[in-house]
């Protein structure tokens, strides 16, 4: 089939929509009880509250946004607008409600309600959008890797094994199995060495994995968010004469308010309890899917692709696929009979003593080694995620084609499958093409097929990583 006919790679498994679908429903939330609760006082004041989830948004999207000091500012502004309202009567200046927020620490006016949420909420967040960038990148190295680099060498064992039968005279005959192992191996030498550090990665995502579904679920901190930030308005209502007493004595007495304002009304307002959703009345995603059983999910499929590039060849080669199971009536390279090299085994470096496809094996090929580094680089980040520390991502509009945006090529587009090889050009699907292939085989042009046909042998297996990702 016409490579370029081949579909892209899915989205990673969890969608950024579904975390981001989770924010707007807790903000909806929060917006509809709050609004209920405080009236017009939230209202006047919902932006602290709005651009609380706006930052969580973008620090999720890969915005550069330091959580702990968003959160510790969040509550700066907050307590600055309640102390104004719980003292309406007086007139602070700036300066004074500098003064106001120099002592948060000393007065814990929200109680420990911003400590907790902070523990949680980093921890939370750091793991799933690391873990959404680790499934990103974990899509992007299979795409790339799918544009296989062939070297002529391997279009010329290629040939030879599924088309020279057909000028022997012998067109049902198929390869013997160490035959194509052999075949394979050379012609994957560089994929299978993107194994080790691929493996290291799924265990890495794995781990991560545990932490959506474990204490810093990020659907169970973001679900409750607007009652644990009502509790801490209430603390702050319950204690605000000790705290207003307090911050007199450090910061000095404020002059009254030219209009003379009396806080009776504010203080019922503040008397009202706040009444949060039943389970029943919160918003749920448009699909009302659960993290738990998305990440489950998640976790198989993550297991199932390890070992996979070093096990392409075995999927290849399998008996029934491409290859004879009867040793003695397959073909050998030559003619119909059994296949006597031994096989090599994995990897660049074992293709010195391949028989069947000869191998630079001092030239690495580029963009494996571009990839491996790739992988390397995430399974760091989730490691540090695991561990609770905070990853630094460079803000998604200043990465332009960096990591994890590719080609540029959007999610309707189709990924074309070029071939680059480390010692020629482009191979295209041209007669010109099909004519050097065939001489450089010692083959008539009768038994050199279209290179593209050749191709499919290899890329059509590799297509199957996709599947992978779904």
């Amino acid at each position: 089939m016409p490579f370029s006919s081949l579909p892209p790679l899915p989205k990673p498994f969890i969608h950024l929509e579904f975390f981001l679908e989770l924010l707007d429903n807790s903000e909806k939330s929060l917006n509809s009880m709050f609004t209920r609760t405080y009236g017009k006082l939230y209202v006047q004041n919902s932006e602290v509250f709005q651009d609380l989830f706006t930052e969580l948004k973008r620090y999720y999207t890969g915005g550069n946004v330091n959580l702990e000091e968003m959160l510790n500012d969040f509550w700066s502004r907050l307590l600055e607008r309640m102390f104004q309202l719980l003292n309406s009567q007086y007139h602070f200046t700036d300066d004074y409600l500098e003064c106001v927020t120099k002592y948060t620490d000393q007065l814990k006016p929200f109680g420990d309600v911003p400590r907790k949420l902070k523990a949680q909420v980093t921890r939370a967040f750091i793991a799933a959008r690391t873990f959404v960038q680790g499934l990103t990148v974990g899509r992007e190295v299979a795409n790339r890797v799918a544009k296989v680099n062939v070297v002529p060498a391997c279009v010329r064992a290629l040939t030879q094994m599924l088309y020279c039968p057909y000028c022997r005279g012998m067109p049902g005959l198929k390869p013997c199995r160490n035959y194509c192992y052999n075949v394979m191996r050379g012609c994957l030498a560089n994929q299978a060495d993107l194994d080790a550090e691929w493996n290291l990665f799924i265990d890495a995502m794995l781990l991560v994995a545990d932490r959506l579904v474990g204490p810093f679920n990020i659907e169970a901190v973001i679900e409750p968010i607007d009652i644990k930030i009502s509790e801490a308005i209430m603390m702050m209502q319950d204690n605000s004469m000790q705290v207003s007493a307090k911050v007199f004595q450090e910061c000095g007495q404020p002059k009254p308010s030219a209009i003379g304002r009396s806080a009776r009304g504010i203080s019922d307002v503040f008397s009202s309890r706040f009444r949060p959703f039943t389970p029943e009345q919160r918003p749920t995603t448009a699909a009302g899917t659960s993290l738990d059983r998305l990440v489950i999910d998640i976790k198989e499929k993550l297991k199932e692709s390890k070992k996979f590039w070093s096990k392409l060849p075995d999927d290849i080669c399998a008996e029934g696929k491409l290859t004879e199971s009867d040793e003695e009536q397959c073909w050998n390279s030559h003619t119909k009979g059994r296949y006597f090299p031994e096989v090599v085994k994995e990897g660049l470096t074992n293709q010195v003593n391949n028989p069947e496809v000869i191998l630079d094996i001092t030239r690495p090929d580029t963009l494996i080694r571009q990839q491996i580094m790739a992988l390397r680089v995430m399974t760091n980040k989730l490691k540090n995620a695991y561990n609770g520390n905070d990853i630094s991502f460079q803000d998604s509009s200043d990465e332009g084609s960096s990591s994890g945006s590719g080609s540029g090529c959007s999610d309707g587009c189709t990924t074309e499958f070029v071939f680059v090889g480390t010692e020629a050009p482009v191979i295209r699907a041209d007669r010109s093409d099909e004519r050097a292939a065939a001489a450089a085989a010692g083959q008539s042009l009768s038994c050199g097929p279209s290179t593209v046909l050749v191709m499919a042998a290899l890329t059509l297996p590799l297509w199957a990583v996709q599947t992978q990702w779904r």
